[in-house]
């Protein structure tokens, strides 16, 4: 069930937990599969190694096969390993190879930029490296017992609420933003959102798992009131659970989640393939049925149903952009929510 919100809203954190995440690989089928011990096939064709935080598995999974049977992708091969966005970035700058780079945050992407495994023009195309995006989203028990109607009411006496841990998780990093967003009027007040995160955190964040994935998993065994979430992973979520609804609040930000190919890939011309094929019709519309917003209109336009729009739907850039927020807020010594989570956990 879906349900679109009408106010907005606010919770206690005192554990965070530090499970560590491996890197989950899959062979996808697009193409024949490649020999075990090769990275590519026996017959010579490319295996195309894709890195993405865990969230995309869903629309990976159902758009390489599909990339498969098209012309450019019939003598390709692609592997997969899911991380979170953060995980993902570090295994590409410890010399993991790959081919193609699917984060949850620009900040992660980044990182690769400067260290020049990734070019400085990859957001340069006309929908700026972003093939889909998502929206920051608030997930309740079915029936909504609290009561929750948007951002505000997370801060009510005695609401619990589950979020990632925002300086390993890309998605989380979405949620606390969106958060953030609401509170500070769309960045026009910066003390009134960082003071929002502040009660929000110490007061009623009783999880912060390392991924939003195991934060999803925690939510559905009973943890917690409300869950922060982006759209996508939500919609998995309910697919999963019929005991959950997603509420869309009034005013949330978009997430956007970068697609780039790496320059030190050992395929950059079948990457590049792969990569184009995300922004095709067939693929949009295959990201959408795995609950990701398209980039496309008409796409945007089958799909309206399934996807409320927002009154006030922020982007980063409104708000301050990546290049601002992301060490202001997650520099993992110095940022600001850093230092709440450190200091509400300590």
């Amino acid at each position: 069930m879906r349900t679109t919100d009408q106010r907005r809203g606010a919770p206690v954190l005192r554990r965070l937990l530090t499970l560590g995440t491996l890197l989950l690989t899959v062979a996808a089928c697009a193409g024949p599969a490649p020999d075990a011990g090769s990275p590519d096939a026996a017959d010579g064709s490319a295996t195309v190694h894709v890195m993405a935080f865990t969230s995309a598995a869903a629309g990976w999974n159902a758009s390489i096969p599909a990339f498969a049977n098209t012309e450019d992708g019939s003598d390709i091969n692609v592997r997969t390993t899911y991380a979170t966005s953060a995980e993902v970035a570090k295994a590409v700058l410890d010399g993991e190879p790959a081919d193609i780079v699917h984060v949850a945050d620009q900040g992660s992407l980044e990182r690769l930029v400067r260290q020049k495994k990734v070019d400085a023009d990859w957001n340069a195309g006309p929908y700026q490296g972003t093939p889909f995006h998502s929206i920051a989203t608030l997930v309740v028990r079915e029936g909504n017992p609290r009561n929750i109607r948007g951002w505000a009411d997370l801060l009510r006496p005695g609401i619990q609420v589950v979020a990632a841990n925002p300086v390993l998780s890309g998605s989380g990093k979405w949620g606390l933003m969106a958060a953030y967003a609401n509170a500070s009027d769309g960045g026009a007040n910066h003390d009134a959102g960082i003071d929002y995160l502040n009660k929000l955190i110490f007061e009623h964040v009783v999880e912060g798992p390392t991924t939003v994935a195991e934060s999803i998993d925690l939510f559905l065994a009973g943890t917690g009131d409300v869950l922060l979430a982006p759209e996508n992973t939500a919609l998995d979520a309910e697919r999963r659970s019929p005991g959950i609804e997603t509420l869309v609040p009034e005013r949330t930000l978009r997430i956007d989640t970068e697609v780039a190919a790496l320059r030190t890939g050992e395929h950059p011309d079948e990457a590049a393939r792969l990569v184009a094929y995300l922004y095709t019709p067939e693929a949009q519309r295959l990201w959408a049925e795995a609950g990701f917003r398209s980039v496309l209109p008409e796409v945007v336009a089958e799909f309206a149903a399934d996807f409320p729009q927002p009154q006030t739907l922020w982007t980063i850039d409104q708000i301050g952009g990546w290049a601002t927020l992301d060490p202001l807020l997650f520099d993992p010594e110095n940022g600001i929510v850093t230092k709440i989570f450190d200091q509400a956990t300590a």
